[in-house]
This record gives C-alpha cells, structure tokens and sequence, in this order.
C-alpha cells in the first residue's frame, strides 16, 4: 500500500490545509512545542486519575492498561458529517427491520435475498426470541457503526455493533480532557459538544419501558463485574445516568419482575442496559453454568415485565457474514439504495470465494465471522509468512468462521509526537440512540488511532489510541 494512496484528513491529496483544520493549525502554530509536550503528559495523568483503564486477555491474567490519548482532535465539516448522519440513520433502521423480521415472518429469506443457512447455522441466532415483541419494537438501542475513510467524499462502514457496543465513555473523557486543557481551542472553532449524551441514553432508555411499568421507569446497568475490559464504561455510564450499577447477582426474579437488592428490599427493574454476553445472561435458558445473568429473565422478558437493551439475538445482525448481505438488507427494508458502502467481503464458507482468499492471503484483511476487538484476525500485507503459513492452516480448518477483505487505505489524521504532526491510520464508531421517539446519533463518537507508523490496527487491545472527534458548527 503507497503513501500515494493514502488520504490525510488534514491536508487532502495536494498537500493543502482543508478548511476544517484551518482554525486549529492557526493556533497549532502559535504554541511552544514545549507546552504541548506537557500538555500530553498531563493528559496522560488526568486518565491515570480518572482510572481510563481497560483490561487485555490472552495472558494468564488480565492486564489493565491505560487507553493511550492523543491531543490533536480529529475534525469533520458540518456538511460531511450530515451525510455520514443520513446514511447511517438509514443502516440503524434496517438493522432494527432485519431484526424485527428475522425473529417474526422472516420475510427476506421468502423473497431469496438471504438464505436460510445464514441463520440456520449461525451461533448468534436465539431461538428463544422468535415471536418475541421488544417493547417499542426497538431491538437495538444502542448501536456503533465503525466506519472508515478512504477519500474527500468517501466512507464506508467496516462493521456494525449491534449486540453492547463499547466505547462511548472514552468519547466522553476524551472531550472532558480537551475542554479542560485546551478552552481557548474551543473558543476557535464551533464544536458541537457530546455531553448530553448520558440524558439521551437515559430518556432512551426510559422511552422503551415495557408494558408492567406502571411510573417513572427505573433503569439499571447490567455489568458482568470489576474484572470485564469494559467496567470503567459501565460505571461511569451508570454514574452518569444516574442508574444503579448491578451484578447478577445483585437481581431475582419477584412476582413476575426483575428487582434489584436495596436496603428497602427488592425493587423492580423496568430497563436492564446489559453488558453481559447473550450466552451468560439467563442460566435457565442458556448457558446453565452462568453466575453473570439472572435466572428467569428471559421469561419475565418475553412476558412484556422488563426491557432489555439491546435486545437478546441482536448479535446476528452484526455476525460479519450477514455484514455481507447489508446492502441487499438495507435495500429490502428500507427500498432505498444504501447511502454508505460497505467493503467488498468474500464469505470464505463460500469454496470459490475461499479458493480466492487462499490464493490471496498475502493481500487480504482476513477475520472470525464473530470475532471483535481486533483479536484472531489476519492482517495479509503485514504479516509475516510463518503468520501466513499458520492462518491458512485455521481458514482450511474452520472455513466458515471467516470472512475475508481487500486491505483498504485508510485515511490519516496527525497525531503528537516529539518531533511535531505525524499521520496516523484512524476509524470512526458513532454512536446511534434508538427508541420509539427516534433515532439519535451523537455528533462525532470515537476515533481510534493506530498509534504506531503505518500500522492499520487501531484496537486499543492491539496498541491502538483514541482522539477527541470534532464535527463543526457551520
């Protein structure tokens, strides 16, 4: 992949300034770089203090490490993220219809535009929720949709984040830190802010109340404890709602509810945010050896006594094969012609298409069909050929757990580093609000940031950073 190819965010293709960088490489160039350096080491600490950790697996224990921030903000024009906006506003209903759908009469694979075996064989499809109405008819209600930028005018969705996406508290922090770091910055340039997202997802939440709720809805925070990657998010979001944060085991099933322990009693739950996996949130119904979930909750849910966000099976809309089938999905749902790509993908279950991906590892971005995080996956053009050798190994082995894609140039936006502005590979995870009043997408979201020269991974679990994301006020 040549520099040639490569779009930078802040200077174009012909090497000048784009407009949305203008006010911040104005003031960029009248700082001591000194001051800068301090400023970033002060960031630094600021994480540290507020405990902006997240744990990383694989190892015998889990390793806490702190999430590497970058001070130079990432900056998106009005008129492109309206655009961004629209096409993902169109991808989030289709989702909710597929999932609506799928669940119900199954429409799209009477019509042939989806066949059978993709929910047939597909592990993130739950039986248990065929016939099953969420409240609001909303299956997800928070969703991430991780899209990257290869050109001026041109995006294109790398996966969507149907089942408890992650991440929306270090957009938050990462705001946090810059206004109070950098306030004359922000004095510059017409940002709009991001803040109010806790409300959001509260009123959100509380939109969807089930039909026992009968008063204000009470909302809580489903959390699998202290030791998940992502327990700093649930707490603070929790914190930040004004929601109690609970544990499995903290819940009972009362009288045909959910209630939590408190010092009163049991009290129902109306609205259950779970950070739990499907597998582990009802020992009755799934994994019988779960001490995470609740025994029972499936049953009070599907008799209309308490919401579950996001909805339990809403992973098989973002399984990565059915990734492959969005356009078609979104063109069923909605009628319309997606206003975002997504990157050409060869189902490697699919022999020709898997003879193509063996034949073409070298080249190729290759992935489990359920994985995340950036773990188990293959990056062709810098792996090495032991690394190579091993993953064809795995892909002739287990065929239908991976999808296979062309290694995309992804755009660049600088970082901070001791030597000045240096361009980094980014993505982008905005995060998308549903409820039965409508669909809110809060203005940026998190960009994460391959800290490393020309690395592609921008997973915090694989050395990867975050920036605060900018979109101007015009």
């Amino acid at each position: 992949m040549s520099d040639e190819k490569i779009f930078d965010e802040m200077w174009g293709r012909d090497e000048q300034l784009r407009d949305p960088y203008a006010n911040f490489q104005s003031w960029f160039d009248g700082e001591d770089p000194a001051r800068l350096r301090a400023k970033q080491r002060e960031a630094d600490d600021l994480f540290r203090l507020t405990g902006i950790t997240f744990n990383v697996y694989g190892r015998q224990e889990a390793e806490e490490r702190l999430i590497p921030f970058d001070i130079v903000p990432r900056v998106i024009a009005q008129r492109e993220w309206q655009k961004l906006s629209r096409g993902i506003e169109q991808r989030v209903r289709a989702i909710n219809a597929f999932l609506n759908d799928i669940y119900g009469r199954q429409e799209i694979i009477k019509a042939g535009r989806l066949p059978q075996e993709m929910i047939a064989k597909n592990a993130a499809f739950l039986p248990q929720m065929i016939g099953v109405h969420p409240p609001g008819g909303v299956y997800t209600h928070i969703v991430g949709i991780d899209l990257v930028r290869t050109d001026d005018n041109e995006f294109y969705v790398l996966e969507d984040n149907a089942r408890t996406p992650s991440g929306v508290s270090y957009m938050l922090e990462n705001r946090e830190t810059m206004l109070h770091m950098f306030p004359e910055l922000f004095a510059k340039n017409n940002v709009l802010p991001v803040s109010t997202y806790p409300a959001d997802l509260r009123r959100s939440l509380a939109a969807c109340a089930p039909p026992a709720c009968d008063g204000p809805p009470t909302v809580a925070v489903l959390t699998p404890g202290i030791y998940n990657s992502a327990y700093f998010e649930h707490s603070f979001l929790a914190d930040q709602m004004g929601a109690e944060l609970v544990e499995g085991h903290d819940l009972r099933v009362v009288d045909g509810r959910v209630a939590m322990r408190t010092t009163r009693g049991y009290q129902p739950i109306d609205v259950l945010y779970r950070r739990v996996d499907d597998d582990f949130l009802d020992p009755l119904n799934f994994n019988p050896d779960s001490q995470l979930g609740v025994p029972g909750i499936m049953d009070v849910y599907r008799a209309g006594g308490i919401t579950i966000a996001n909805a339990p099976g809403s992973g098989i809309a973002d399984d990565k094969a059915i990734y492959s089938y969005m356009p078609e999905i979104v063109e069923f749902y909605t009628g319309e012609r997606p206003l975002l790509q997504n990157v050409p993908t060869w189902r490697c279950s699919d022999k020709e298409s898997l003879q193509y991906v063996l034949d073409n590892l070298a080249d190729l971005v290759v992935k489990e069909v359920h994985g995340s995080g950036g773990y188990g996956m293959l990056i062709g053009p810098t792996a090495s050929k032991k690394e190579i050798a091993e993953f064809r190994k795995k892909l002739e082995a287990r065929p239908g757990n991976y999808i296979a894609q062309p290694t995309l140039s992804l755009s660049t936006v600088p970082i901070f580093t001791n030597k000045g502005l240096s361009p980094r590979h980014v993505d982008l995870r905005p995060f998308v609000l549903v409820s039965p009043e409508g669909i809110n997408i809060t203005p940026g979201g998190l960009t994460r940031v391959a800290l490393k020269k020309g690395s592609l991974v921008v997973n915090s679990s694989q050395g990867g950073g975050t920036k605060d994301t900018w979109v101007l006020e015009d």
